[in-house]
């Protein structure tokens, strides 16, 4: 399983430190780099930066909403990312939730499984062959892009609906899930994606989970934390029906706590369920947050290439 930081999500980070947490990341053997993105810097911009200087590290987005971006949009900017980064580029996207959509940026969230089905539809061709001819409900276009010197690059889409996984395993290249514990990855996602994968004679798709993740003894402590940080995900249905299937109260029962141990464990037991990729968004427990997240990141360090 691979191990990657989380960023840009709600960060207070300046794009020229986000940059530099890159390049310090590939220099301590990360295998890659993911980022969120909403409310803050544009994070292709930053990845295509972040390319520039680096050369081994794989750097992705977990995830971008589609909503705000046409798939034309999307695909030229996925496209120049990948010749920036010299093909170390996977594109994460999804639909976001119904909340954001409708009530922050004024758009219906009408059916967001063909949503979903018609953008790849159309953002697929483009970056995987350099042309498209689509009409659908939603999206009716045709043209070509091209930018010279790069190859085709990974889609992965947020998937956690049997719609959604059905649509990852048989159109993308797996799936980015947040909120969903080991047991449901094990259960639900997996299966479901891999099945999908499978009938339309795919190879084994991706699965790259994120949970909240803090090396800390003082496990109550840790999932206090954890509950005040992440509370927000825990009302978003897409959310709340994960953390149903786990038997979770909300995001503090997933998030990943405990010893250097015990966080290992849990970790070791993610890979088993079936991911292929892990996501930490570390999160700071106790008084000393700086320390605590350097004690969390050295963890993820010495694990790399070993869970």
């Amino acid at each position: 399983m691979r191990i990657g930081l989380m960023h840009g999500e709600a960060s207070n980070f300046t794009v020229a430190e986000m940059v530099q947490q890159i390049v310090d990341e590939e220099q301590d053997g990360f295998e890659c780099a993911w980022f969120g993105q909403i409310f803050g810097a544009d994070s292709l911009t930053v990845i295509a930066m972040a390319g520039q200087r680096t050369s081994r590290i794989q750097i992705g987005t977990a995830v971008i909403p589609t909503y705000t971006r046409h798939p034309w949009a999307m695909a030229q900017q996925a496209m120049t990312v990948q010749a920036a980064t010299g093909n170390r580029f996977t594109l994460g996207i999804g639909p976001s939730h119904q909340v954001v959509v409708e009530h922050m940026w004024g758009l219906s969230y009408e059916k967001p499984a063909r949503h979903v089905k018609e953008y790849l539809s159309v953002l697929l061709p483009l970056m995987r062959e350099g042309r498209v001819a689509f009409s659908g409900e939603v999206y009716r276009t045709t043209g070509a892009i091209e930018v010279p010197g790069i190859q085709p690059l990974p889609v992965i889409i947020s998937a956690l609906a049997p719609m959604m996984l059905k649509i990852a395993g048989t159109m993308a290249d797996g799936t980015a899930t947040w909120m969903t514990g080991p047991k449901t990855i094990e259960t639900h996602v997996v299966p479901g994606i891999t099945a999908a994968a499978r009938e339309a004679g795919k190879p084994a798709p991706r699965v790259v989970v994120g949970l909240p993740i803090a090396v800390s003894e003082d496990v109550a402590a840790a999932r206090e934390a954890a509950g005040k940080a992440f509370r927000m995900y825990g009302g978003l249905p897409n959310y709340k029906r994960m953390l149903d299937k786990e038997g979770a109260a909300g995001p503090a029962d997933v998030a990943i706590v405990g010893s250097e141990a015990q966080v290992e464990q849990q970790l070791r037991a993610l890979a088993g369920a079936g991911a292929t990729d892990f996501v930490a968004p570390i999160f700071p427990v106790g008084p000393d947050a700086a320390a605590s997240f350097a004690r969390t990141r050295a963890l993820l360090k010495s694990l790399i290439g070993k869970v």
